[in-house]
């Protein structure tokens, strides 16, 4: 019986009811704190002044962050390859049905061996389609050049030719657009969005801890200022503490603010994007002027024929 309680006096000991006490007097203090101070009733005499190199980090550091979400607003659709497709919904219900079909009928053709029932031939796979602007319009033009060209007397049909060639550089642009994209993904989206969830969350937690010591730091201030006598050492020992950890959590938060705003990845994942884009801008000017030169000469060599017919 003797051992049995002595275990359990242990076991009480081991579970520091007073630091934990103490530990929730003091949050229950930051939370009183902040509340006065939120609803005005605290003076500003009674609120401690962090650094102002602090505070001046606290703003670029909130305006780097502001900058990086900005951005990737816009940006991010770059992860999506539909971006500039408007009709991809639609095609992506008709290639829906299309893969359901293709599923039945090779399901058929692999069970109803051995049965009365006619087997169907298995069906090839539906080749996967890029949902771009620049693949659509490849297609788009490599589709009426078919057409054009399987009419009697399409070899001398300039406008066959013309499509052709608008069809052909739509599909070099079309292979540029998807490495644009794969670039941008890669060596920008990542490493942006990287730096939102880490260095810069990182410094925004510092700052959390160094507002949760200030507010430890004035709750204990306007503690020892209503202490009685014989709490008054108690008190005052309370702020001494808290000072020291407030000094310390602003200097890591300074340490960390400072790294955050010096790190050169933005810079670098920000020129990475501009390269991608002036890649795919130049391969898509150098595409399209090639064959506007072409279809230039012949629209000239179309308008003499036809005013010479006309002379005629």
């Amino acid at each position: 019986m003797a051992a049995g309680w002595k275990q359990l006096q242990t076991g009480i000991a081991g579970l520091n009811i007073g630091q934990s006490a103490n530990k929730f007097a003091k949050g229950f203090s930051s939370t009183v704190q902040a509340t006065k101070e939120k609803l005005g009733q605290v003076s500003g005499d009674d609120i401690t002044e962090l650094p102002q190199e602090y505070k001046d980090l606290e703003a670029r550091v909130d305006a780097l962050r502001d900058a990086h979400l900005t951005l990737l607003k816009i940006t991010k659709v770059y992860g999506t390859e539909t971006y500039d497709y408007p009709t991809a919904i639609q095609e992506s219900i008709t290639e829906l049905g299309t893969t359901i079909g293709h599923g039945i009928t090779n399901f058929a053709a692999a069970n109803l061996k051995g049965t009365n029932l006619p087997v169907p031939e298995p069906a090839a796979p539906i080749a996967q389609q890029h949902k771009t602007l620049p693949h659509a319009l490849g297609r788009a033009a490599t589709n009426a050049a078919t057409i054009l060209q399987s009419t009697p007397g399409a070899a001398e049909d300039k406008l066959a030719k013309a499509v052709a060639g608008y069809a052909g550089a739509w599909e070099k642009i079309a292979d540029a657009r998807l490495a644009q994209d794969e670039s941008i993904r890669i060596h920008y989206l990542q490493p942006w969005q990287q730096t939102l969830s880490t260095s810069i969350n990182v410094a925004l937690k510092a700052r959390q801890a160094v507002r949760a010591s200030r507010l430890e730091l004035d709750a204990a201030k306007q503690t020892l200022k209503t202490a009685g006598p014989t709490k008054q050492e108690a008190a005052r020992i309370e702020v001494e503490n808290a000072e020291d950890d407030l000094v310390q959590k602003t200097e890591i938060a300074i340490t960390l603010m400072k790294t955050v705003l010096e790190n050169p990845e933005p810079l670098k994942n920000l020129n990475e994007l501009a390269k991608a884009q002036l890649i795919f801008y130049a391969t898509a000017a150098e595409s399209l002027s090639a064959v506007q030169g072409e279809l230039e000469e012949l629209s000239v060599a179309a308008e003499g024929e036809y005013r010479k017919s006309r002379d005629h």
